[in-house]
Parts: structure tokens; sequence; C-alpha cells
């Protein structure tokens, strides 16, 4: 960098972009950063205290030290505000993409700024990237000809929420294409000139393995340019993620990948065609393998930083500040990628309004069910039908459609963990069944659905003064390595005293008990808390995680494998459920479920290999060799600084030889099983 002067900067915003911004201004010489300030003030103090910079209430208080330049890293709904509060302060100003959420504002922005004769900016940040400048460079050279068409691949995925009020990301319908498709607005307009019409086509996949809070997770965008089309390919389920650029012209092609950092072009050679392809195809392999050498190389020496397009971009306005010079991205061309990403971010938003906007509580009276389409939850749902309750579903994603279009049903589409969405879907409620919970993710998905979401549950509850509370818990919760084994499990057994150690569900469903037990003796929530054993149905996977584990055709059991399981079938559960509700219970009674016809693991798989996959091989190994292996990759995985999947805490817990007691729920819920566990598998494996 030329520049001479010196810029003290503010930063207006300490998300998860604040730390590229940081780590790009201490890299240049002529730069002071005076401090950071966030709505969230401790979050920005947490920024502040992990850089070594100084945390502020407010823009206004961190201006009063003095700034020359303010980088506006807000959500892009504020873009605007803050940055003509900097203006107004009479600082320059550095804008995250995009602009803004509408053409008035950049209008706004752009008055305000030429009457104060200050420079604003915005982040077009892959306009800094190196692949990108030397692909513009190769097109102006004509490298490959006239450019016809280019195409903008990519495909990403958001931090874990973890609860609380949704962010924008889930919130609103056009965040995805603010958020990333803004990128290739302005990249098509620099390949292609002038944008002359967008044409848009989202959807939602509802792909069992999507974010089940992004409502459109798959884009697919036309761009009509005045030198030629562009498409644009945004996706929240490719795997593995990509981000690609893809150049044709009428002598050759070039494609970028811009997570792998290299760029490959392809030729138009007066060889036979054949051996152009082939000529072609060495090249690119040759020219990306030396480029990812190369590039890792500059990686290890600190030559090459994460988001280095983001670097470059903001020493470039640093640049323009003290020469004078075109912003590397200034406010009218800005103001045009805005016009059309919100031409297309708006009609998501209204599809999405429109669709929800079907799926809101009325005011009748209704029993409210969380979870309503797992096993129990849909089980539970069609007996209420059939005793003629009208069903509020609160749910991430819609039933099938001879659940959602039931008259007596009423579905509420919305996440356990924000406060608000579960605020609207009990008001109301005539009696509350709380079966929601995560089933799998990582630990953030337990915490948001299983944690926040109960203690959500528990505040609407008390608010909205619900009459019944079922809450549906798990055996998982007790100290299955440390109980003896020749002791019944009763509802008074010793809680799991290291719940970390067992995975994210125990210790998430532990917590969620000790919220509700703690709101039923403290603040009186008349709740019943059942902890049935593993649930099952006739169409349910027979081979969990309880009995083995599932390596291809191999299944390994892992202990004594004359050990019952306990099973429970999931209409007993339900008739459980009805009789909690029936009983005078309210004060956060706990009862044990668990069917008394129980059978064995070795049982089970003998059953199991010999009706269903003959194929099977079936390996046992002692319970110590287990723990052994365990240890090994316990340390392993810690040592790569991940979470363990398996620890020999765990496998003991696993294969404890533990039986249950449920004559809590015999002699005071008046319970009975009838399915018969044992015979009604041997019935169902001899059936098939």
């Amino acid at each position: 960098m030329t520049n001479s002067k010196n810029y003290r900067v503010g930063l207006v915003g300490a998300g998860y972009v604040s730390e590229f911004h940081i780590k790009a201004l201490k890299r240049l010489p002529n730069v002071r950063i005076v401090g950071i300030t966030d709505l969230d003030g401790a979050r920005a103090r947490a920024t502040a205290q992990r850089f070594g910079i100084t945390s502020h209430p407010s823009l206004k208080v961190m201006a009063a030290e003095g700034l020359d330049v303010v980088h506006v890293l807000t959500p892009p709904d504020n873009h605007v505000d803050v940055a003509l509060e900097a203006l107004s302060l009479g600082c320059h100003v550095l804008v995250e993409k995009p602009l803004a959420t509408s053409v008035e504002d950049c209008d706004r922005l752009i008055a305000e700024s030429q009457a104060r004769n200050l420079r604003v900016c915005v982040n077009h940040t892959l306009l800094g990237d190196p692949l990108i400048k030397r692909a513009l460079e190769l097109v102006k050279t004509g490298a490959i000809g006239d450019v016809l068409t280019v195409d903008y691949l990519r495909s990403s995925n958001y931090p874990p929420y973890r609860g609380g009020p949704l962010p924008p990301q889930y919130r609103e319908g056009g965040y995805q294409f603010r958020d990333l498709g803004v990128h290739a607005l302005y990249l098509l307009q620099e390949f292609l000139g002038n944008i002359q019409d967008v044409q848009a086509d989202f959807r939602a996949s509802g792909l069992k393995d999507s974010d089940p809070n992004i409502h459109f997770d798959e884009w697919r965008v036309l761009v009509r340019c005045a030198k030629g089309t562009g498409s644009i390919q945004l996706s929240w389920n490719v795997k593995p993620l990509q981000h690609q650029l893809i150049i044709q012209g009428t002598r050759g092609t070039l494609r970028a990948d811009l997570f792998a950092m290299y760029l490959t072009r392809r030729r138009h050679t007066p060889l036979p065609k054949a051996v152009e392809r082939v000529a072609n195809a060495l090249a690119e392999s040759a020219s990306s393998a030396v480029q990812l050498i190369w590039n890792g190389t500059l990686f290890a020496v600190g030559q090459l930083q994460p988001y280095q397009g983001l670097h470059n971009f903001v020493g470039a306005f640093y640049e323009s500040l003290a020469t004078n010079n075109l912003m590397p991205a200034g406010l009218e061309q800005a103001c045009e990628v805005v016009r059309w990403t919100e031409q297309v971010a708006r009609e998501a938003d209204h599809a999405k309004a429109k669709f929800y906007g079907q799926y809101r509580p009325d005011n009748r009276p209704a029993v409210v069910v969380t979870g309503a389409n797992g096993l129990l939850g849909s089980a539970f749902v069609k007996r209420l039908i059939h005793e003629d309750e009208y069903v509020r579903l609160f749910v991430r994603r819609l039933p099938p459609p001879e659940i959602a279009d039931h008259p007596q049903i009423e579905v509420v589409l919305g996440e356990l963990g924000d406060p608000d969405a579960v605020d609207r879907a009990i008001e109301g409620a005539t009696a509350v069944f709380h079966i929601g919970a995560a089933m799998g993710g990582g630990w953030a998905a337990h915490e948001a659905a299983t944690i926040e979401g109960t203690r959500n549950v528990v505040e609407a509850c008390l608010k909205h003064d619900v009459p019944k509370v079922i809450y549906i818990s798990s055996l998982s919760v007790i100290d299955w390595a440390g109980h003896p084994p020749n002791q019944p499990v009763t509802e008074s057994a010793t809680l799991e005293p290291t719940p970390q150690q067992r995975g994210s569900y125990t210790q998430a469903k532990l917590e969620a008990e000790r919220i509700i037990r703690a709101a039923a003796q403290e603040r009186d929530l008349p709740v019943v808390i059942l902890r049935p054993g593993q649930i099952w149905s006739e169409t349910s996977a027979l081979i969990t995680a309880a009995v083995g584990v599932r390596l291809g055709q191999w299944l390994v059991v892992i202990g004594d494998d004359s050990n019952q399981l306990p099973l429970v079938h999931v209409d007993d559960v339900v008739e459980a459920i009805v009789l909690s509700t029936q009983s005078q219970f309210s004060h956060g009674e706990v009862f044990q479920v668990v069917d008394n016809d129980l059978m064995s693991r070795e049982e089970l798989v003998r059953l199991y290999s010999r009706a269903r996959e003959p194929q099977l091989r079936i390996t046992r190994i002692p319970l110590g060799l287990a723990c052994f292996l365990a240890s090994g990759i316990e340390w392993l995985t810690t040592a790569l600084g991940r979470p363990a999947p398996i620890s020999p805490y765990r496998l003991r817990s696993a294969v404890a030889p533990l039986a249950f007691d449920c004559s809590k729920a015999r002699d005071e819920l008046h319970w009975e099983p009838r399915a018969h566990t044992r015979d009604a598998l041997r019935k169902l494996l001899a059936a098939r």
C-alpha cells in the first residue's frame, strides 16, 4: 500500500464477519482500530477481548474517541441507518454487502455521501479475490474470446442455531439470496455488463437432512446482462460445499474454484477435437495440482489468508481513500446490485410469508402437541383424532396431508428454540403434550430444540395458565453405568452424574427434565413426566445402536448380548400419555414406561438376521476390548479438537444389564402394556 495517511477505524457489528475485518485491518500499517460496538454488548466485549481491542456501548461513544472510518457489519436491514449515522459523525464508510435492502435507502446514502463529501464503499469482497482478479484480466485480454455466459455455483450452511429469536437467515424467505446471491450479481455485472433482467426459481427441498429452518434452500436464477447471460445456483444441500465460477467464451472457458483456490483454462485449438479434449483435461489437472500445492505453501508461510479477497478489498478501499481514486465498489454500482437482489429476495419473502400465513394459530381452544411428526408424536395425534379432540400441532415441517388436512388438526409451523413461536402455539391450549426434542445432530441442535425448547414450553405454559402438561423424558437420564446391576431401576434412581460423557442426547434430555421438575416444584407447573423405554413399532428399524454397531454387512455386538432391551411399543406409550392426562397427578410426578415382556439382544439379532438379512455378519466383542478401542478413538478425536463419538463410559452405560421397575405406572396410572413386545417381535419377524 502506498497510502501514507493514518486512519482511526471503528467497527459496528460483532458478528461472524467482524473477525475477518479485524484481521484485515490489523495487517494495514496505517490503520488503528479504535474499537467495536454491537447491540449485543456481550458479543462486542467478547470479540474485543479476543482480538485485543476495545468495546464501546455505541457508535456515538466510540466516535468521541476520534474516528475517520466506520465499517458497518450489521444485518442488511440496518446498513443504511448505521452508515448515515457514521456519515453524520464525519466518517468515511465501508458497508458490508448488500449495501441496503431498498433502492430508496441507497439513494438516501448517495445523497448524504455527496452532501458531506465523504466516501462510501460496499464490500463486494470477491472483487478482491486473487482468482477473480486474474479471471477478469484474462477476459479483458481476450484470452477466451467474447464472453457468452457466466455460471455461479455456491453451496453453503449456516452456524448452528442454539435457540432464541430466529436470526435473519431463518426469519426471512429471501435472506439466502441477499446473503449469497449478491456476490453472483456483482460478478455477473463485472463480466457481462449491466444487468437487464433477473428471473428466479426458489424452492423448499424438504430433504430429510436439510436445515429445517431454511425455507427456500434451493435457488436457480437466470440473469440477462448487456453482453450475455448468467446463471446462479445456490444450495444449502449440495455436499461437499462448492464455490465455483465458470466463464464461457468463444475461444475458451475459465473455471475458478474459490474454495480450493485455483483457476483453470480450457482453450480452443486447431487440434482434432478428441486430442483437444485430452490436452485440455491434462492441462487443467496439472494446473490445478500446481496451484493447490503453491497455495498450500503460501498458507503455511502466512502469505495467503482465509478470506484473502476481503483482505485485498479492504486494502484497496483504504488505498482509494488515500489517493482519492474510485472506490473498488462504488455506490451507483452497488445500488444496481441492490435493485436486482431485492427483486428476487422480496419475491421469496412474500412467498414464505404467504406459506406460513396458512399455518398460524386461530383462537380456538386446542390441545397442543410438539414433536408431532415423530414416531410417538404421530401415533399420539392419531389417538387424539380418534377421540374427537381438536389438536394443534407445533412442528418444523408439515405433517403428511392426511394429518395436515384433517378437520380436527391445526398446524403451526415454528422452531422449538424460538420463544415467540412457542408462545404463539401454546396460547389458548387446554393441554400441552411436549414430545418434541432433537434426535440427532450436534450439540447445538440438542441445545436449541431440547433444552431451550423445553424452557420455552415451560414459560409459555405458565404464562397462559395451561391446566395440564405431559412431558416425555427418557430413561437415558438415569445413571446406567453406576446403577447396581442386580437392583431394579425405579423412578427414584440416581440421575446420570456425567451426562456429557453419554452424548448430546442424554445431556440435553437430563437438563430438560431438570427444567421441567424445577418448574413443577418452584412454580407449580401442572406437569406429569413420562420416561419411556426404547420405543418401537412394526415399521421401526429394529437394529439400533442399543443392539449393535452397524458397519455395512457387519453388525458388531458389544458385551453380554443376553441383556434384555428395555423396549416398549409406541401404542403402549400413547396409552400411558392418555392415562397421565386423565389422572389427578400434576406436580412433576415421574413414571417409567417399559414392557414387561422383553427380548434379549441375542434373540433379536438371531431372529432378525434369519428373517431379514441372512447375509448379515455378526461379530461379538468383549466389553473390555471395546472400551480399550473406544479409549483410542476418544484420545485421537480429542487431540484433533473434535468431540469424541464414543467413550468407554458411554459403552459401559449402553450395555449395562438393567431391569426397569414400572410398578409405579401400573399402580398409580393403572397402565398395563398390551403389545407383549417379545411375542410381537417374534411374530413380526416370523411373518417376513
